[in-house]
């Protein structure tokens, strides 16, 4: 839950002041929109009985509204099942307020509240279903429910979401930036952060947040909690230095932004692999994702495409580093028990965590790109350059997010009645 607030901050810092509150209201968005339809349907097509067999969809319906798990005394895995309802929801609001850095300061507010609405109904709740929802066993170990195809058949291992929710979002954001264009006047036109430090308490807010995120995960205060905890740390840890590092060595000096950048970067690539490396290995991979995403970024301007606050850049790009470094870091003394290529696994791991991450990059990016397509040429997505120009802030909360005037005001007023009468004061200033 704090996660959100923190990403809002994180992305708000990064526009420029006239799109502060623009950004704000989308995770604000997400929190509202997304929470009343996993009540409604969301829970149900995650983790509802599967349909068809096949680890596809759970069925909507089966839990609308939660009213059959009210009262109910069900748990899952160790904790009540309510909480857990809970607990996921927290994953749906996040993953869709992620998708909304990448568009900032152009995509109107109404369609992208309906845009988000569409997305996690037709792409996170399936995909969560595919990734999250485990198959349910009697005590001969026989199936009794069948979960979805990447967690069960596929047995690719994405502890916390690095496919569900990173990818997931990061292919999103692709689409939408394809679709919408670039700002008016980028690369050069369109500012520097506003705020940066607003954004480092937004990704301080994320990174606690996260630890809840990761280790959360594990249902259980257990060791499996404990170890996904330090990796958690650690692995972002190693993301900033290298992220600075990066910058040092390409362009002379370290960054805020470059940091907190790094921390986020860290935090996305661990997610997938937390349960199943050492803390060696999520050094590794955090700074592989550290030293990845900070090049990453760096293409968007060579590639001609505007991911305004490098949302394809860290969570894309992250999310498939640390998924397919689980192939090669993965050991068996972690918790999940699987040996990667350099453990003695050989390449059986990687294969399966690289069908997982293309099956959700590509699910994502083409039905992302359909949803916002079509957005577009019904009701229009994008903002029109006037709109960009007075700010978005204006045009589409009819707020700004800071107001200087009425200092000016008190000031104007003292100095007026020294002088006698503001007339005075302005025929002198003139």
């Amino acid at each position: 839950m704090l996660m959100t607030p923190g990403l809002a901050l994180f992305y708000g810092g990064m526009v420029r002041s006239r799109g502060v509150l623009n950004m704000l209201m989308m995770s604000l968005a997400s929190l509202g929109l997304v929470g009343v339809l996993w009540v409604l349907y969301g829970y149900s097509g995650a983790f509802g009985s599967d349909l068809g067999g096949v680890g596809l969809l759970g069925s909507p319906l089966e839990f609308f509204g939660l009213s059959r798990l009210v009262g109910a005394e069900d748990t899952s895995d160790t904790i009540p099942t309510f909480a857990f309802v809970a607990f996921q929801a927290m994953f749906a609001i996040l993953t869709v307020a992620l998708i909304s850095g990448a568009v900032a300061d152009r995509a109107r507010f109404g369609p992208w509240v309906l845009f988000a609405g569409l997305w996690a109904s037709l792409v996170y709740f399936p995909v969560a279903h595919w990734v999250f929802a485990f198959d349910t066993t009697n005590e001969s170990g026989e199936i009794t429910a069948v979960g979805g195809w990447i967690a069960n058949r596929l047995a690719a291992i994405d502890f916390a979401g690095g496919t569900a929710v990173h990818i997931n979002a990061g292919a999103a954001a692709l689409a939408l930036v394809l679709v919408l264009g670039p700002r008016t006047g980028w690369p050069r036109g369109t500012g520097k952060p506003h705020n940066l430090p607003l954004v480092v308490l937004g990704a301080g807010l994320l990174w606690f947040g996260w630890f809840g995120f990761n280790a959360g995960s594990a249902l259980t205060a257990g060791t499996t909690a404990a170890v996904v905890f330090v990796n958690t740390l650690v692995g972002a840890s190693a993301a900033m230095l290298a992220w600075m590092l990066v910058e040092r060595v390409r362009h002379g000096k370290p960054t805020t932004l470059g940091a907190v950048s790094g921390i986020v970067a860290g935090l996305v690539a661990i997610t997938p692999a937390c349960s199943a490396v050492t803390p060696l290995g999520a050094i590794a991979i955090g700074a592989a994702a550290g030293a990845g995403c900070a090049l990453a970024v760096e293409l968007k301007s060579r590639l001609r495409f505007d991911d305004s606050l490098d949302v394809v850049g860290v969570h894309l790009v992250g999310g498939l580093i640390g998924t397919l470094l689980v192939g090669f870091f993965a050991s068996e003394s972690a918790p999940a028990g699987v040996a990667g290529i350099f453990y003695g696994g050989g390449a059986d791991q990687l294969w399966r965590q690289a069908v997982g991450a293309v099956a959700v990059f590509v699910y994502s990016l083409v039905l992302s790109w359909l949803i916002a397509w079509l957005l577009q040429r019904t009701i229009g997505f994008r903002l029109d350059e006037r709109g960009e120009h007075v700010g978005i802030d204006e045009t589409e909360h009819a707020e700004t997010g800071y107001h200087f005037g009425d200092a000016g005001s008190t000031l104007r007023g003292s100095a007026a009645g020294e002088r006698g009468s503001v007339e005075e004061l302005e025929g002198s200033v003139r």
